[in-house]
């Protein structure tokens, strides 16, 4: 199969850019590897746009050195409407393969931007993105579906900078109720566990909120489910009647719970892509995994994570541009089915293509408009 050239677009003005910085050059070098035409668009923290040397590999730096761009040989800066006027320009028109995490890149803000330019870009759309992205309204969505989630408490900051007692004091009548007295806190809108603390008691509990909004308007306050396993499941696929699930796969922690350091500090914490489960566990927790996919419209990829307790399974959230990272669950687990880092990268590639091929055959023309 012919592709055409792929736009990988990483880094990005969220608490999330260096690890985006890993995956995205991860990308690059598995599908430069693979044979294709690859080029790399760097996002600074302020949002502008820069392209990288075509021959540009990231090798042993450290996510660092992308903070000057112009020391990697980069050109730039450009808005972002300028770069993305350059890629739709471009003959032929690239793949854009999103390799942004965090806000901008996961919530449906680039998706946006891509749709209007006309570009295809890998993953799911819009409305999905958003969906995804935002923890307390994909927690209350899969709820009212059915799914079994981690009961939890949202609160706003304009609330907590109005009446900070009676959120303390109704988020201590909380984890009176669980049996508990710990509570996970995180934004809302965030990912790579930044900004969560696991509170042990009710004298961290402020600072826990005051750390969650440095990075978001709403935190989501969980019951901690004590001893639960860390399980990721992957889902690939535009169709979902037929969509392909792999693992689940499973994290063992190297710290109290499975925080920033824990997730992207090789030999920290410990991976498997095949947990050890029962069959029937196996099979609940590829049918949440589809279900969650399809509750939200999801397209292309996603990682579902999971905390599981004895029998009890809870459906955590799903990551709609999970890591690509080298010690990532999500592009290792297809290993199963003999696929390669560099495979499940062109399999989102072409994934990227077939949809965006439906979405443009199904475009009006102005002469198609009723008069």
């Amino acid at each position: 199969m012919t592709r055409p050239p792929i736009s990988v677009v990483l880094g990005g003005p969220s608490a999330e850019h260096d690890v985006s910085i890993v995956s995205g050059t991860a990308v690059a070098d598995a599908l430069a590897g693979a044979g294709c035409a690859v080029s790399q668009q760097l996002i600074d923290l302020d949002g502008r746009w820069w392209d990288l040397p075509a021959d540009h590999r990231r090798g042993d730096r450290e996510p660092a050195a992308y903070d000057d761009p112009g020391a990697l040989g980069a050109s730039g800066p450009m808005s972002a409407a300028t770069a993305l006027d350059r890629l739709a320009a471009a003959q032929p028109r690239p793949v854009v393969f999103i390799a942004l995490h965090g806000p901008f890149g996961e919530d449906g803000a680039i998706q946006a931007m891509l749709e209007a330019a006309g570009l295809a870009y890998t993953g799911s759309g819009v409305t999905a993105s958003a969906l995804g992205m935002d923890k307390a309204i994909f927690k209350r969505l899969v709820r009212g579906i059915g799914l079994p989630v981690v009961d939890w408490r949202e609160v706003r900051v304009a609330r907590w900078r109005d009446d900070p007692e009676a959120v303390l004091r109704e988020l201590g009548a909380f984890a009176e109720g669980t049996g508990d007295p710990r509570l996970m806190v995180k934004p809302s809108g965030l990912g790579s566990s930044v900004g969560m603390t696991l509170v042990h008691e009710p004298g961290e509990l402020a600072a826990a909120l005051d750390e969650a909004f440095r990075y978001d308007s709403v935190a989501l306050v969980e019951a901690y489910l004590a001893g639960a396993r860390d399980l990721e499941v992957s889902v690939i696929g535009n169709d979902h009647a037929h969509l392909e699930l792999y693992g689940p796969g499973e994290i063992v922690a190297g710290h109290e719970f499975y925080d920033f350091a824990s997730k992207y500090t090789p030999g920290l914490s410990e991976t498997s892509t095949r947990a050890e489960v029962s069959p029937l566990m196996k099979a609940s927790l590829l049918k949440i995994a589809r279900d969650a996919y399809r509750a939200i419209g999801a397209e292309g990829f996603a990682r579902i994570d999971f905390l599981v307790r004895g029998d009890d399974i809870f459906l955590s959230e799903i990551n709609t541009i999970p890591g690509f990272t080298p010690i990532s669950l999500f592009p290792t687990m297809p290993s199963e089915a003999g696929l390669t880092f560099a495979d499940v990268c062109l399999r989102v590639v072409d994934l990227a293509i077939e949809r965006h091929a439906t979405r443009a055959g199904g475009r009006l023309t102005p002469t198609d408009l009723p008069r």
